[in-house]
């Protein structure tokens, strides 16, 4: 099988397993485990998989800059955030991460409500300040603009003084094996430091996201209250089920 051949066939399994195991594969092709693993790392280049210990998984769609994501399933993130209204209560406390889902979830909050928001995403900061009855509390820092939030240590400071009673966080992949993933280093950190503020923090994932990983992990999906998606059918939401995790479909 010439090298092209096999990485398309790599690619088809992957989209057909949902996951690429480095050992299975070079005792299938009869191949030593070093040419299965350059044939990943060829195609983690070219956008195609994301290498994981032992193998690959999906590489994220939710990976480009703040712009190019507003156009990704802009319905998905709708209906996720039509649930994700529910998880916020009159009068709580609630930290709003940055990012396309979340800020169709501070257009979605009913223009009555009376709460407390924390984000340090200024694109949420401002969509909220129509909305009479939420106090907005704005975390500043280094402006990570690729997402349009701040982090850094000055980010992450300001954090430290909240008490929060959920946090709805935005991640670019869930996976049962990778957990929660996202594409940078720091960021990934500013969301540890804001789940760590709230009592309980909630994972919204649209249908593209799971399945798949980025390069940096957030949190372990055992650290999380549940996961809200409309992907409540997808094979990936019906594992994590399986694995204990909590699973509200989107309506």
């Amino acid at each position: 099988m010439l090298a092209a051949e096999r990485r398309d066939l790599l690619v088809a399994r992957l989209r057909r397993d949902g996951k690429l195991v480095a050992k299975d594969l070079a005792a299938e092709l009869e191949l030593s485990e070093d040419s299965i693993r350059r044939d990943l790392r060829e195609l983690a280049a070219l956008g195609l998989c994301q290498r994981v210990y032992g193998g690959a998984v999906p590489a994220s769609r939710a990976m480009g800059d703040y712009a190019a994501r507003t156009e990704v399933e802009p319905g998905s993130k709708q209906a996720v955030a039509a649930r994700a209204v529910d998880l916020v209560r009159p009068g709580s406390v609630v930290i709003l991460d940055g990012g396309t889902t979340t800020l169709a979830v501070a257009r979605a909050l009913p223009p009555a409500l009376e709460c407390t928001v924390v984000t340090h995403s200024p694109t949420v900061a401002v969509e909220l300040v129509t909305h009479a009855g939420v106090e907005v509390l704005l975390i500043g820092g280094r402006l990570f603009k690729h997402s349009a939030v701040t982090c850094g240590a000055a980010a992450a400071e300001a954090a430290a003084t909240v008490s929060a009673d959920v946090f709805l966080l935005g991640v670019t992949g869930v996976h049962p094996d990778a957990g929660l993933t996202t594409g940078d280093a720091d960021e990934a950190a500013m969301k540890r430091t804001l789940a760590s503020r709230a009592a309980e923090t909630y994972v919204l994932a649209s249908a593209d996201k799971l399945g798949a990983a980025s390069p940096y992990a957030v949190l372990p999906l055992g650290d999380v209250a549940g996961v809200v998606t409309d992907g409540r059918d997808h094979p990936v939401a019906a594992e994590l089920a399986a694995r204990g995790v909590l699973v509200l479909g989107a309506r």
